[in-house]
């Protein structure tokens, strides 16, 4: 089950670090990136690799390359196989999965699930940039405020509940 706690803490460790939005935002979105690849079983060391080819940060890259969780892998992949039909002029029909998820059983449909997921996951990092961007400067803003209350009321004597 979803532990709202854990997933909250996360949340803040990621928007709480010690660098600039965009920095953040852009090891976030190359990671959502990934997540959209076919490539499953091999995210996390594709997000590590990115992170350090491009000098993104690593907790962000690799947790955008976690953002395709299992309950939504297939509608992914099947929209991405029928984008891709479609982009290489063939009608879009269903994708025939036989025996799972592995490479060699996709091997046969990867030009147009490649094509295809490219595309998706390069709107889907766009957007991810600047949701992350704004996220994280909306909570300095507020951690800012926060921090300058707190500091006022150690002048005057006060504590804070």
């Amino acid at each position: 089950m979803l532990n709202k706690k854990l997933w909250k803490k996360k949340l803040y460790s990621i928007l709480s670090l010690d660098s600039h939005p965009g920095h953040i935002a852009a090891g976030f979105a190359v990671g959502v990136f990934i997540s959209f690849t076919p490539f499953f079983g091999i995210h996390t060391p594709l997000a590590v690799a990115a992170a350090f080819l491009f000098r993104l940060n690593k907790l962000t890259c690799i947790t955008g390359a976690w953002i395709n969780t299992p309950i939504t892998v297939l509608p992914i992949l099947g929209l991405s196989y029928k984008l891709g039909m479609v982009m290489r002029g063939h009608p879009a029909g269903e994708l025939p999965l036989q025996g799972g998820f592995e490479w060699h059983n996709l091997e046969k449909y990867a030009k147009p699930l490649i094509l295809g997921s490219s595309l998706l996951g390069f709107c889907a990092a766009v957007l991810a940039y600047f949701v992350c961007y704004y996220l994280v400067v909306r909570f300095r803003a507020r951690d800012v405020a926060q921090a300058e209350l707190d500091e006022g009321m150690a002048e005057v004597g006060e504590e804070l509940e």
